[in-house]
């Protein structure tokens, strides 16, 4: 059987300037200053392009000036590029274009970003947040299988110390950071401290793909997609969420992500012994604990354990989030923060990482989403055509 993804090639990413703000763009500017990086690191222009993916599809079409080209109004990261790669499996195009980013967004500098404050009747009037809503999952895992505030705090730290380390994350040098500093810093949402959470910052990404009898045309290392799925229990942030919500076992919303990965993995033909490095989506700390068990790189209420031991560290067994993530590199909306867990999948593959690079990284896994969102999106990344 022939592999869906056999014909899909990555070949070009980018990451723009990453900062607090950027003064004097707009998520439109800064997406198409994105999508040109990622033209000219795939070695193509524009003119290639034949189908665009993002929420600004239409226009970048029409600031182009081009001729008739596919278009997607996908968000939400791996979704964005599993229809760019629809788009080259079905025929329709050759060449496509995915591109992201967020700036202007988050103007008025309050305690908490806009899209982190629901203002729908189910959660509102109890004072729900994101952070509140990460927590509640947090806690429950907490109760069931011991893990602690201080195991939670170093995944955070070893994330944060990547994003130190990387000379293009908005906190590049603001490390290092241990267990004890994440404790240490200001509470939020019992039983997440400032440090376990993500910041808010403005930027862009982009990533092209390409049918694969286009590579011959293209002097650039391409990587390529193994394995990819999704998991979700409703909409994200409507609902207070339940940990135990939506059945037991593997069918419970702690674990979304769970059939995802296992999804992902089984297309791969691969399994969690030959993922290299992690991407992980990291919103809070608690949801590395928590993927590393759902994922089956440890059983259920190890996971804090696993981070104690080191191995999500750079060097360690299984590095996780190498380039800082939303804590440390960069959080730039909604959709470009998530699709950069995949650019730095790329990156880490092509041997190409600013800091952090793992030496021989051959699989990447990537991960959107999280438990306290009701969704976790999967994909596996593999040096190796599939």
């Amino acid at each position: 059987m022939t592999h869906p993804f056999r014909n899909v090639a990555i070949v070009g990413v980018h990451n723009t300037l990453q900062a607090r703000q950027l003064p004097g763009h707009t998520s439109l500017s800064i997406s198409t200053e994105a999508a040109h990086g990622a033209l000219a690191d795939a070695g193509l222009a524009m003119s290639d392009v034949d189908g665009v993916v993002g929420e600004f599809a239409g226009e970048m079409i029409l600031g182009s000036a081009g001729g008739p080209r596919s278009r997607r109004i996908t968000r939400f990261g791996i979704p964005m590029l599993l229809d760019a790669a629809a788009l080259i499996t079905s025929g329709e195009c050759a060449v496509v274009l995915v591109a992201a980013g967020g700036a202007g967004l988050y103007t008025d500098r309050s305690a908490t970003a806009p899209w982190t404050r629901p203002s729908n009747e189910f959660v509102a009037p109890y004072g729900m947040f994101t952070a509140a809503e990460f927590a509640l999952m947090a806690r429950r895992h907490m109760i069931r299988f011991g893990t602690t505030h201080a195991q939670m705090a170093g995944a955070a730290a070893a994330i944060r110390n990547h994003g130190a380390a990387n000379p293009q994350a908005v906190f590049f040098g603001k490390g290092p950071v241990t267990a004890a500093d994440v404790m240490a810093s200001r509470p939020i949402a019992e039983p997440f401290h400032l440090l376990d959470c993500s910041m808010t910052s403005e930027g862009g990404c982009a990533v092209v793909m390409v049918a694969a009898d286009r590579l011959t045309d293209l002097d650039r290392m391409p990587v390529w997609i193994h394995g990819a799925a999704g998991d979700t229990f409703g909409p994200a942030y409507v609902v207070a969420p339940v940990f135990d919500g939506g059945g037991s076992g593997d069918d419970a919303a702690g674990w979304v992500g769970r059939r995802a990965a296992r999804r992902s993995l089984a297309m791969a033909g691969l399994t969690t012994d030959d993922v290299d490095v992690a991407e992980f989506y990291d919103p809070f700390s608690f949801e590395i604990i928590r993927q590393l068990e759902a994922f089956g790189f440890c059983d259920e209420g190890e996971g804090g354990a696993f981070v104690e031991a080191g191995h999500t560290a750079i060097g360690g067994r299984l590095p996780v989030t190498t380039d800082g993530g939303t804590m440390s590199f960069s959080h730039p909306g909604i959709n470009a923060q998530q699709v950069q867990r995949v650019v730095r999948g790329v990156q880490q593959l092509r041997g190409e990482c600013p800091s952090g690079q793992v030496p021989g990284a051959e699989v990447a896994m990537c991960t959107n989403g999280g438990s306290g969102a009701l969704f976790c999106d999967v994909m596996v990344l593999g040096s190796g055509r599939p």
